[in-house]
Formats: C-alpha cells, sequence, structure tokens
C-alpha cells in the first residue's frame, strides 16, 4: 500500500495536540453542582461512568483517523503482464527401416533415438510438436499437439515397420512433412529428419521436396543415425549393409536452410538434438502494465459508520442536551 497525498498525516499531530490540551487544560477545571442525591449519577461519575466517556472519545478519534488516512489516498499498486509467445512449429520424422534394430546404438537405433527425441520434446515449452515415421511409406505418429505426455506416450510405441514396407522413402518422408506444416499459420516451421539409410523407395527425389520445403519457409535439420561399419548385423534379419547417404541429407539441410548432423552413438545423438534445441528458441514477448486500486473508501466507510455510531450515542444513550 502506498500513499498519494502523505502530507495529509501532519494532521496526526495536530489532533495529537487536541488530546493533549484536552487532557492538560480542560480536565482540571473545576466546575461544581449541587445535588440532594448523587446516587444515580454514579453511574456516568464513577469509575463505569470515566470507561463510557472514554469509549466515546476513542470512537470520535478513531473517526478522525480514518478521515485523515482517506485524505492520505491509499492506493495499492499491482502490475500486469502480458505474454506473447511466438511458438515454433516442430515435426519429427524418423525412419523406421529395420535396420533401425542395429545395435551400434545402445540398446539398438531406434531405442536411442527415441530416449533422445523424448529429451529434446520434455525440453520445449509452448511449440507444436509432431511425429512423423518412415519406411517405404510415411505414417503420422501423431499429428502437431501441446500434449507432451500424449506425444511422448505415442513415441514409446514406435518399433520398426513391417518387411512389407520396409525400404527407405526420404523424399516421400519429407512431403508428406511439408504436407502437414505448410499450412501452419507458426512463424517458424521446422522439420528434424532422421534417417540410417539413403533415398531407395518412393518417387519422389529428396532434393526436389527439399525445394518444395524451402519455397514454405520449412526449415529442414537432418541426421544421419550409424557408425562407420560396413555391415550391421540386424538380430532375426540378418545382415544389412551400411549406406547412409550423407550427400543428400547435407543437400536437404544446405536447401532449406538447416544444418546436417552425424550421430555416430547415443552421446553424439544427444548432442544433436541438445544442438537444434540451442538453434531453434522460441521467441517470448512479455508487455508490463502498472495500475492501481484506490483503497480510501475502505477507511471512509467505517468513519461514517463511526459517525453515525457516536451521534446515537450521545443522542440516546448519553442524552446530551442540544
Amino acid at each position: 500500500m502506498i500513499f498519494e497525498n502523505p502530507q495529509f498525516f501532519l494532521l496526526f499531530i495536530l489532533l495529537a495536540i487536541i488530546i493533549v490540551s484536552r487532557k492538560v487544560f480542560f480536565s482540571k477545571n473545576d466546575s461544581r453542582l449541587l445535588f440532594s442525591d448523587f446516587t444515580n449519577l454514579k453511574v456516568f461519575f464513577g469509575k463505569a461512568g470515566k470507561i463510557k466517556i472514554l469509549f466515546i472519545h476513542s470512537i470520535f478519534f478513531l473517526m478522525i483517523s480514518l478521515i485523515i488516512i482517506a485524505l492520505a489516498r491509499p492506493t495499492q499498486p499491482f502490475t500486469e503482464e502480458k505474454i506473447e509467445v511466438d511458438s515454433i512449429d516442430i515435426l519429427l520424422v524418423l525412419d523406421i527401416s529395420s535396420s533401425m534394430l542395429a545395435e551400434d546404438f545402445k540398446p539398438n537405433r531406434i531405442e536411442a533415438v527415441k530416449l533422445s527425441a523424448k529429451e529434446f520434446i520434455n525440453n520445449r515449452k509452448t511449440d507444436r510438436i509432431g511425429l512423423l515415421v518412415f519406411g517405404k511409406e510415411t505414417f503420422i505418429q501423431c499429428p502437431l499437439t501441446i500434449d507432451y505426455n500424449v506425444l511422448n506416450s505415442l513415441l514409446d510405441e514406435i518399433t520398426v515397420i513391417d518387411p512389407e514396407f520396409d525400404g527407405t522413402a526420404i523424399g516421400i518422408a519429407l512431403a508428406s512433412g511439408i504436407n502437414r506444416l505448410r499450412s501452419s499459420i507458426s512463424k517458424s516451421k521446422v522439420m528434424i529428419l532422421l534417417s540410417d539409410g539413403s533415398n531407395n523407395a518412393g518417387s519422389i527425389d529428396p532434393i526436389a521436396a527439399a525445394k518444395i520445403a524451402k519455397e514454405n519457409n520449412i526449415k529442414v535439420y537432418t541426421i544421419g543415425a550409424g557408425t562407420n561399419q560396413a555391415v550391421t548385423r540386424i538380430p532375426g534379419r540378418g545382415l544389412i549393409k551400411n549406406e547412409i547417404d550423407e550427400d543428400t541429407l547435407k543437400n536437404i539441410a544446405n536447401e532449406t536452410g538447416g544444418k546436417y548432423f552425424r550421430a555416430t552413438n547415443k552421446n553424439s545423438l544427444n548432442e544433436i538434438y541438445s544442438q537444434i534445441n540451442n538453434l531453434e528458441k522460441t521467441s517470448v514477448e512479455i508487455e508490463y502494465f502498472s495500475s492501481q486500486r484506490e483503497l480510501y473508501i475502505f477507511f471512509l466507510i467505517p468513519a461514517f459508520l463511526l459517525l453515525l455510531l457516536f451521534e446515537i450515542l450521545n443522542l440516546i444513550y448519553f442524552k446530551r442536551i442540544k
């Protein structure tokens, strides 16, 4: 609470002078009246009478004090804030071909990717994030959402694709991601595409798809996941040749203004997602509005009620003669 007119508190000095003056100059006045019987007068001039007089005086001085505080104009300042957030629409595009079962990442590539992606999701606050998976064909696992609990739950359910859809259609994955992001009204649209292979399926050229992404202001970060081994043994599926097409992934990123990363283990994958998290910062603008609430009425109303009580007691209870 602050007071806009604190100079009115000087009136308390005047009030104190009045109280002291009454005590010093008027309490000792020798005023005498003759009565034949003063039994009933004890009610007013005995101990009980003094308490009543003190009570009526206290009401009067409390009323004056409240009026002085009200004149000092008490106010309660407070600040409102308006937060505007320019969120980013982010689409995670994950390769779920059979090679993602390779165990060069522990426990395997797909499980390591899921853990790193989940950590990335949990570091975002206000962005809409979606999840798209692909093999020969693409499947939307989760549309753009801010419900990260649902998103993480759907991320946990990802497994490698069925053999009939096995393959790596990077161009189709990009095209599907563009269709999901192109209608977004967000100022920033980002795709994070992770693959451990080369484009060996689908009828859409990845670079042509990247050009379309650029036309729609979609930035694509690409991640090549896998070690430099010539072949990788996939449990239950035999040997798979490692064939990350780094040139294509680099060209996709360069075409759209993104960046290419190479992950060769779980730690480097975590670091890559952390770097992307730092590169794509959500813009938050905060405006502050100051205002105040007038509080004088909370002192004037009690003062008015005390004035009424003071007059009622004087006229009825103390029977003051007008």
